[in-house]
């Protein structure tokens, strides 16, 4: 019996027989993106520049923004700011074909995956805030189990594929570790 979540998401994030890896990362990066973007939204009346003046998750992680382009430098900025930020820094991201072709057998950049490693990153971030700063919210509005079934595909996913290191995942590792216990 999986510790939480339904249907059987580890056969889910498996490569399928004779699918390309790489479209397969992107296709599941849309994916996750479109899913992270719906549950924070779901927040947004709640986690405010006043309520969340930093991007946290827990008092033992703080994350500032950088995109490398335009803020080259971290800053320190509200967690709704970090997720604004985050979200269009991505859709950038999918959006340039040179990065994420659009066109059948185009050919994927060579750093491909560690674009999409860097996003998967920051989309852990999102969840980590989420879980630490408003799980109570999400109960009373009845979401906790779709927030649940969502991290639990997204981390065995991620978890497939190599696309987070280990120490990024502190925030959360006690829910990870009961995620991905064999069964």
């Amino acid at each position: 019996m999986p510790p939480f979540g339904s249907g059987n998401l580890r056969e889910a994030v498996r490569l399928p027989p004779g699918e390309d890896l790489n479209e397969w990362l992107a296709v599941n990066t849309v994916d996750f993106f479109n899913q992270v973007n719906l549950l924070y939204g779901t927040l947004t009346e709640f986690c405010t520049a006043e309520n969340c003046p930093t991007m946290t998750a827990g008092p033992k992680y703080e994350y500032r923004w950088a995109d490398g382009v335009q803020i080259k430098k971290p800053i320190e900025v509200s967690a709704p700011k970090y997720v604004e930020y985050l979200m269009d820094w991505i859709e950038s991201q999918l959006d340039d074909e040179s990065i994420f072709p659009q066109k059948l057998g185009a050919p994927f950049p060579s750093n491909f995956k560690e674009v999409v490693k860097t996003i998967f990153k920051r989309l852990f971030r999102v969840y980590a805030h989420i879980y630490h700063s408003h799980f109570q919210k999400i109960v009373s509005l009845k979401e906790e189990a779709h927030l649940n079934t969502c991290f639990k595909h997204f981390i065995l996913f991620t978890c497939e594929f190599g696309l987070i290191d280990k120490k990024e995942l502190g925030p959360l590792q006690e829910l990870i570790d009961s995620i991905i216990v064999p069964y």
